[in-house]
């Protein structure tokens, strides 16, 4: 097979297909599957290595620790080898409960990615198949329908009124047509016609098309390549990113001052270096990654339950802080299942004809499902065995217009069905209820009215119109003129039962509902009462079009209801709500919704949703309900807050106790704890917090969007680090002066205490509730008292012997857990003065 067949546009079909060595029925599967290895997966960029081997690396990965091995290492050279071998071990241990939450993650996430899988249709061994789109391969013929995607570079074997939407790649406004053709080798790529690009997507018709590149080796591949293009970070993502670099500042400049201090004392230089390495890995919170892949994967599963499933699993942050959600009306706050109300002539009139005219259109109509043809199809069968359909003409978002061309005997018959005002522009006469032909301009004024009464029921209007043909040859849209307008075909989609229990749901949780709509206004009024929205805030498409973007930035907070919009239009009204200060969710199902799903904050779609949108989404739903994504919201909020308990541990107790530490190595005479010790207080302290992902989260955490605030993690982590240095220092005055302890027994006095501290403030700042009304979550609850239990008793065994430690008194333990005693209080009381002066 010639691997790169250059200029494919200027080689005939017959002649491609050879060299590709495929013919008309496909590749078998054997050799697709020869031409997957040899080619590798059809993706832009390779799969990011999720095995377990790439992961249990990645928990090492980090300078400190790699830094760390290293100073271990040459401990060992130095015989020093009881120490060098716990500090060893303590790191392996953190780095192996690491591995094991985020391989967890890893294996849940990749279960639920393979649910909203896109498939796209081949011919292999002869017949029809649906495999997944990175499976597929040169040489694969593959069959395409409006809505899907391309999945390759192709050229054209089979089209049918197959126009692509190609802005991606070219940046054309409006999709392309696209037909079977040999053109000159320097035609430029935005005309070549005869050719499919990967990325794009067919807006209407059918084709066939055999795969040339793909992945990397197709133009969007190519285009990826040069601008190496990735997701675009969220805010959330952000906010971990500044928070990560701002305490490895911190955590550097910390770490540079204590070991040249140490080292000016005449302390061991080994040691110095070590302790300075220790203290680092209890400053840094080098557990983050994992504790964020953990809660996401966590709450990516619960809302999985739910109905919901997470493509992306940073999108949950943003879910959680969306304070809007836009969407369409069908299917999310309707049943979804269209319904034919009534068939109307020009009069008004019930019509056998109009109907069996509607029913005839959309029994031969090829193109993508939608749910008015099967609600024709479903209302009622007329006899239709006289009539053969000769061709077609397909919908498409421009001519909002669907035409079958049908013989029956010697009549040869053009039925056209689309929007009302789409119809009556191709029209010129209409056909009266006693069958006689008229002028269409004097019948304008009451097919008006006509269609005003219906849409002010709430009713969507069609509008039929026929064409005498004089023979059955092929149609064109150049036939769509001098038309017949022969009546009305009125649509209903009763409003969900539920729905305004669940608008008031979204409000209770602080998100506002927004709907965006192809209806028209009289539609949209209707439907927005019936919600309980006000009906005088709606902005049409044309009121749209004249309206500059200041203007709508100011206008689009006040608007509920967005009517007679264009698909080009989604996109900039949900640009303006973000230019506003929201985070704006869409939820949308169509062909021309992707522009929209990339625009929002969070893109959510549905599984039966068209291949473009499901693509170009974040989240997506299994079932079509606005009720589902109430939950989702929550789990999304709920994520966030665990996520943030962990930053707000990182920077209160944790932080405090190594901090106190440095302080004080410089004012006592030998090290407050050994490399090998705070390497355990870390290891003991990270326990609880590993539990995080399954904590409780309380209602008012829950209840509005919340959004990553730098400034005010800040201030608490400066706020309850000062507390918990205050009680660290009173611990410190009480072990050197007033129990008089030495080194052996100050090290376990300190041990003890930073570590039941640490853990236990974990229940008092997971909450802005007094700890003891907020139940923490089983898992939390049972690590933070265990590892309270086994610090206590850890200094009497053989171990706690070797790690350094000698048993204290009663007394001592008594005054110990009398300042751990204090400090919760203290904290408490700082909690609730914090909250109330710091809003967040």
């Amino acid at each position: 097979m010639d691997q790169n067949p250059q200029s494919f546009w200027s080689i005939p079909v017959t002649e491609l297909l050879k060299s590709l060595r495929v013919t008309a029925s496909g590749l078998t599967t054997d050799e697709a599957q020869k031409r997957l290895i040899s080619y590798g997966a059809n993706r832009l960029k390779p799969q990011k290595r999720s095995d377990a081997f790439t992961l249990l690396v990645g928990q090492f990965k980090s300078p400190i620790i790699l830094i760390l091995l290293l100073a271990t290492g040459l401990s060992l050279f130095l015989h020093n080898i009881v120490d060098a071998s716990i500090i060893l071990t303590i790191v392996v241990v953190s780095g192996l409960l690491g591995f094991w939450q985020e391989h967890s993650a890893s294996d849940a996430v990749k279960k639920l990615l393979a649910i909203v899988q896109i498939k796209a249709a081949v011919q292999r061994d002869g017949k029809q198949q649906e495999i997944p789109v990175e499976d597929i391969v040169p040489g694969d013929i593959v069959i395409l329908n409006a809505g899907d995607v391309v999945p390759g570079d192709c050229l054209l074997l089979e089209s049918k009124d197959v126009f692509v939407d190609e802005a991606m790649l070219t940046g054309e406004t409006f999709p392309v047509e696209k037909t079977v053709s040999v053109l000159p080798s320097d035609t430029a790529l935005a005309q070549r016609a005869n050719s499919l690009w990967m990325g794009t997507h067919i807006v209407s018709g059918t084709a066939q098309a055999v795969v040339i590149f793909t992945g990397k080796s197709t133009e969007f591949g190519n285009v990826s390549e040069r601008l190496k293009l990735k997701a675009p970070e969220t805010e959330f993502e952000r906010g971990i990113r500044r928070f990560g670099y701002f305490l490895g500042e911190v955590t550097l400049v910390l770490v540079v001052i204590i070991f040249a201090i140490n080292v000016f004392l005449h302390r061991p230089v080994l040691e110095s270096f070590l302790f300075s390495l220790a203290l680092a890995v209890g400053l840094t919170p080098q557990l983050l990654p994992a504790i964020i892949s953990i809660n996401l994967a966590h709450g990516a599963k619960k809302m999985a339950k739910n109905k919901v499933i997470v493509k992306r699993l940073s999108s949950i942050e943003n879910f959680g802080s969306m304070n809007i959600i836009c969407s369409d009306k069908t299917g999310t706050l309707t049943e979804g299942t269209v319904l034919v109300k009534s068939a109307n002539d020009v009069n008004g009139d019930a019509s056998e004809k109009v109907f069996l005219f509607a029913y005839l259109n959309a029994f031969y109509e090829t193109g993508f499902t939608n749910p008015i043809d099967e609600a024709i199809l479903n209302h009622r069968k007329p006899d239709i065995s006289g009539y053969l359909k000769q061709d077609e003409i397909p919908y498409d978002f421009l001519r909002k217009r669907l035409s079958i061309a049908v013989t029956q005997g010697d009549i040869h018959l053009m039925v056209t069905k689309g929007a009302l005002s789409n119809i009556l522009d191709v029209c010129s006469n209409a056909e009266t209820k006693e069958g006689s032909i008229v002028d269409l301009a004097s019948m304008r004024d009451q097919i008006q009215q006509h269609f005003v009464d219906f849409s002010n029921q709430g009713y969507r209007t069609l509008g039929i119109a026929y064409k005498k043909l004089p023979t059955g040859s092929p149609i064109s849209k150049t036939d769509e003129e001098e038309m017949t307008f022969l009546g009305f075909l009125t649509l209903f989609d009763p409003p969900k039962a539920n729905i305004l229990d669940t608008i008031n749901s979204l409000k209770k949780l602080g998100v506002s509902l927004k709907i965006i709509t192809g209806d028209n206004r009289l539609v949209a009024t209707s439907l927005s009462k019936k919600m309980g929205l006000p009906d005088n805030k709606i902005i049409t498409g044309p009121e749209l079009r004249q309206m500059s973007d200041a203007a709508l930035l100011r206008r689009v907070g006040v608007v509920d209801v967005f009517a007679e919009i264009e698909p080009n239009q989604k996109e900039r009204i949900i640009i303006a709500m973000r230019k506003a200060g929201n985070v704006v969710g869409y939820m949308g199902d169509g062909i021309n919704d992707a522009s929209a799903l990339h625009a929002a904050d969070v893109g959510i779609s549905v599984d039966t949703a068209a291949d473009v949108a499901k693509d170009a989404a974040d989240i997506v739903l299994l079932e079509k309900d606005l009720g589902v994504l109430v939950e989702g919201v929550r789990e999304g909020r709920m994520t966030f807050a665990n996520t943030l308990k962990y930053v707000f541990m990182a920077t209160s107790a944790n932080f405090g106790n190594m901090f106190s530490m440095a302080g004080i190595s410089l004012f006592i005479p030998f090290l407050p704890l050994l490399p090998k010790q705070i390497l355990l207080t870390n290891l003991l302290t990270d326990f609880p917090e590993m539990t995080i992902a399954t904590d409780r989260v309380d209602d008012e955490m829950v209840d509005h969007p919340r959004r990553w605030d730098i400034k005010a993690i800040r201030k608490f982590m400066i706020t309850f680090g000062l507390v918990s240095s205050v009680f660290d220092y009173l611990t410190f005055g009480l072990l050197l002066l007033v129990l008089r302890t030495n080194e052996a027994q100050f090290r376990t006095g300190w041990f003890l205490e930073s570590v039941i501290s640490a853990s236990m403030i974990v229940l008092v700042i997971r909450s802005r509730k007094p700890f003891f009304k907020s139940r923490p979550g089983k898992y939390l609850l049972i690590a933070t008292l265990t590892i309270a239990v086994i610090t206590l008793i850890f200094p009497f065994t053989p171990l706690g012997t070797l790690f350094g430690f000698t048993p204290l008194n009663f007394i001592t333990y008594l005054l110990l857990l009398l300042i751990v005693s204090m400090y919760i209080v203290a904290a408490e009381v700082t909690k609730t003065i914090f909250y109330k002066r710091v809003k967040f």
